[in-house]
């Protein structure tokens, strides 16, 4: 490709990614979408992994958000999407960018409104998936659980 084709910003599904990265990089960086899927898309698009995102065509473009936006079309197997069993239509979808973070805040707030344990722990903002909180989860640092130690006692002669 020639120096006049080369894009420094590509927008695939509603994010800006960089020219000068590789596309399977570049792909990784858009929310929702992990590394091993970012190579699976670039595989399906069958765009080489050392692509440089601004030397893709307008064709290629278009083909990598038609896959991200219908990965079970392009045959993606569905452990590598992020919304399996999906609660109101039961099918596997894999959702990117803002749906993602709306999609995940409609969920905790679903979880609080049945009042179920996992809801109660993101609404006190403690670990929700049995973590150990003794050591980690503090929120004002500084503040430590220990053992204090006693204060001596004249007759021990320690000052």
């Amino acid at each position: 490709m020639s120096k006049e084709d080369f894009k420094h910003i590509v927008r695939i599904a509603n994010a800006d990614l960089k020219g000068d990265w590789l596309i399977e990089i570049a792909l990784s960086k858009i929310k929702g979408i992990s590394y091993s899927l970012a190579k699976i898309i670039c595989q399906k698009a069958k765009i080489s992994e050392t692509t440089k995102t601004g030397d893709l065509t307008k064709a290629q473009i278009e083909k990598l958000s038609e896959i991200i936006k219908k990965p079970k079309k392009y045959k993606i197997p569905s452990w590598t999407l992020n919304q399996r069993k999906d609660f109101e239509t039961g099918e596997d979808i894999h959702l990117v960018g803002t749906n993602l973070t709306l999609n995940k805040n409609t969920n905790i707030k679903r979880l609080q409104k049945i009042r179920s344990y996992r809801g109660f722990r993101h609404a006190w903002g403690l670990p929700v998936r049995g973590q150990r909180t003794r050591s980690n989860f503090r929120k004002n640092k500084g503040k430590v659980v220990g053992v204090k130690r006693k204060k001596p006692s004249k007759k021990s002669g320690r000052v």
